[in-house]
């Protein structure tokens, strides 16, 4: 499908239930992405995957992500289905191993939404598009932070993604420019940390503009 068919989509990528909450009753955001990381940043541990699971889905959130784990594709396997059994909403991220991909193939198989995650070469991506995955999440900041023009890599894995069923998620995006300047080569999703939608949305001269307007509201008698 043309990248101009598919419209851009926005994700949190935070274990922050706060500040995810608001984010999703403003409608800004698609849904949640986690991994075990985030989760450990935001407090939680593996027991609170079905309350955070089912707060995020009564707030309305279309899909959200959790990481499967295991040192053997039948370990991931065994904890993508306690995933899967939260919900519909659920979908699953699988990294980007050998055993990784040999897990994300069974589950793609069984029906299950998977992203393949940590996916660092054009190769990968074409694995992963191969099997069917639904998403792959390559980090542009680790990629440039190993001296790597993610940019240039995230477009290159766009185009052997881009007549398959597998969409680019983008990760690890640390300011709204690296959220745009993916978008003008033609990635459609993108998760990012609260901090970084927040930039996305707000401009100076929109909150001037705002403030001008109220102001004029109030002398004409509203």
């Amino acid at each position: 499908m043309p990248v101009a068919a598919i419209a851009p989509r926005l994700y949190v990528d935070s274990a922050d239930v706060e500040r995810v909450s608001r984010l999703l009753a403003a409608r800004v955001v698609h849904g949640v992405t986690t991994n075990p990381t985030i989760l450990e940043r935001g407090g939680c541990s593996a027991a609170q995957i079905p309350e955070l699971y089912a707060r995020w889905e009564g707030e309305g959130a279309p899909e959200i992500f959790f990481q499967t784990w295991g040192g053997s594709a039948a370990e991931m396997l065994r904890n993508a289905d306690a995933i899967r059994a939260l919900g519909d909403r659920a979908a699953i991220k699988v990294p980007a191993t050998a055993a990784g991909f040999a897990a994300a193939s069974a589950l793609v198989a069984d029906g299950a939404s998977v992203l393949v995650t940590a996916v660092y070469s054009v190769g990968q991506a074409l694995a992963a598009a191969s099997i069917g995955a639904r998403y792959i999440a390559p980090y542009l900041g680790r990629l440039r932070d190993a001296g790597v023009d993610g940019d240039a890599l995230i477009a290159r894995m766009q185009e052997v993604c881009a007549s398959s069923e597998t969409n680019v998620l983008a990760a690890s995006l640390r300011s709204a420019d690296d959220i745009v300047s993916l978008r003008l080569v033609g990635v459609p999703y993108f998760t990012a940390a609260p901090d970084v939608l927040d930039a996305l949305l707000q401009h100076d001269v929109s909150d001037s503009s705002a403030a001008e307007f109220e102001a004029a509201m109030g002398r004409i008698g509203a």
